[in-house]
């Protein structure tokens, strides 16, 4: 017959294991947290340049309907950025800590690809916008349901992309010598842009274990399939611009 020794061994084990379990849950969920707020913060901070790249690209438009239409844009990007704050708050972390360590990557990506004049500029937004639009998408599948949910629909096109598309067209087809030169900038925007995306993601340790780390994570061959799909819809972005890719 077994004693009351045993007893109290069966009767303590569940709880310590219940303890190592919330423990557990209590790390995972911290991890999820921190690399919401790290996506977040590289996300606000594209926005927030976005938005002033933007703004300059508004007053080089050559019409008052153009520069309407840019504004437009230019506002719905920092509407997306105020979206991203008050969701960091809800996390309870500040906006501008959470941007920080993203500025270098952004910035250097920013300072490469200065457009020489206003078509250049919006085909840098709608290229740019698209790739940054598509690898927070895809690095959002490895998040919780609520948060991934939250970012893909910001992410959703507000219209500003048929309004670019119809601008390139038209001025392509008043001259077509400005196909072949805006075709060499969209190729060098995305190379740059996704050369940026890259950096973003192994920038912080906790986006990096999001990619390829973890229950949730992508392995290596599926990260290549990630940029693959992000090419691909960047080739797409290009024959609507009326471009080759």
């Amino acid at each position: 017959m077994r004693g009351r020794g045993y007893a109290a061994r069966m009767s303590e084990q569940p709880e310590s294991s219940h303890a190592e379990d919330s423990s557990l849950a209590n790390d995972a969920n911290h991890a999820n947290t921190v690399a919401v707020v790290d996506l977040l913060g590289a996300l606000s901070y594209a926005q927030l340049s976005g938005f002033g790249a933007l703004a300059g690209d508004a007053q080089l438009a050559p019409d008052l309907g153009a520069k309407s239409e840019v504004a437009r844009m230019a506002a719905m990007v920092f509407g997306q950025f105020e979206q991203v704050r008050a969701r960091l708050e809800s996390l309870g972390a500040d906006q501008v800590q959470a941007m920080a360590p993203f500025v270098d990557a952004i910035d250097s990506f920013h300072e490469r690809t200065r457009p020489s004049d206003w078509l250049e500029g919006i085909v840098k937004a709608y290229v740019g916008d698209g790739i940054a639009r598509d690898f927070y998408a895809e690095v959002a599948q490895y998040l919780d349901a609520g948060n991934r949910s939250f970012v893909v629909e910001l992410l959703r096109d507000g219209g500003q992309a048929s309004f670019i598309s119809t601008t390139v067209r038209t001025a392509i087809a008043a001259d077509s010598r400005l196909g072949g030169r805006l075709a060499l900038w969209a190729r060098r925007i995305m190379g740059e842009a996704l050369q940026q995306a890259q950096r973003v993601g192994v920038e912080r340790d906790s986006l990096t274990a999001l990619l390829v780390g973890g229950e949730r994570g992508a392995d290596l061959a599926e990260l290549g399939r990630m940029f693959a799909r992000i090419t691909d819809a960047h080739t797409r972005r290009m024959e609507n611009l009326g471009l080759t890719a």
